[in-house]
């Protein structure tokens, strides 16, 4: 199954078992978020993707330049290992990892995710590419692609489990778009998926075609 047909019955199911309140004060949310025009702030194709140093989920520092020796990256954003639209994606690029490789490209996810945090989603996916920890999402705000969850649904996320201070940090609610960027080695953007919807993502089947 598609990536985005695994997508397409977690939204569905979404819609059919919350509170109707629930549900729709989740799709304000991401209505107001779409029109607010953050998608056209983000990278594009064709520009220089600003450099990064953060650590990896065992709390190793990389430098965008340094993976980029070993050729093109492709650089996924992710929200957090509590969202469950985040780990369908990374288990979907986990399956592709080894075209990915053959196409001579690396892969690395990014999220405001701590480290500890990181490391617990790379294990319970089984990842096998390196998981780097944006600290207070100052990478992803640089690149235009961050915002704040919304007041009215944090207690709404809570009621799920789901605790994003616990993941990201005291006071932290900033999270990063949907975003999926394919470098060359000399830093410039070959593609660039954005999207402000966070239940959409980039097929990976896509990025390696994209690779090729």
């Amino acid at each position: 199954m598609s990536l985005a047909d695994q997508l397409t019955e977690r939204r569905t199911a979404s819609a059919q078992n919350l509170p109707s309140d629930v549900h729709a004060a989740m799709m304000n949310a991401t209505k107001f978020l779409k029109e607010s025009g953050i998608e056209d702030a983000a990278p594009k194709a064709g520009e220089k993707l600003l450099s990064f140093e953060l650590p990896n989920q065992n709390g190793d520092r990389r430098k965008l330049e340094d993976l980029l020796q070993n050729g093109p990256l492709v650089i996924t954003f992710y929200r957090g290992g509590w969202c469950p639209y985040c780990n369908m994606e990374l288990r979907a690029f986990q399956l592709e990892l080894d075209a990915i490789k053959a196409a001579g490209a690396g892969l690395v996810a990014i999220t405001p995710e701590l480290p500890d945090a990181s490391l617990s989603t790379t294990e319970k996916n089984e990842l096998g590419f390196e998981v780097l920890s944006d600290v207070n999402s100052a990478y992803a705000r640089e690149l235009g692609l961050v915002f704040t969850l919304a007041e009215e649904l944090r207690p709404i996320y809570k009621s799920f489990g789901i605790e994003v201070e616990q993941h990201n940090g005291e006071g932290q609610f900033d999270l990063p778009l949907s975003a999926t960027f394919i470098v060359n080695s000399d830093g410039t953007i070959k593609s660039a998926f954005v999207d402000a919807d966070y239940t959409y993502r980039q097929e990976p089947s896509e990025v390696v075609k994209a690779l090729g």
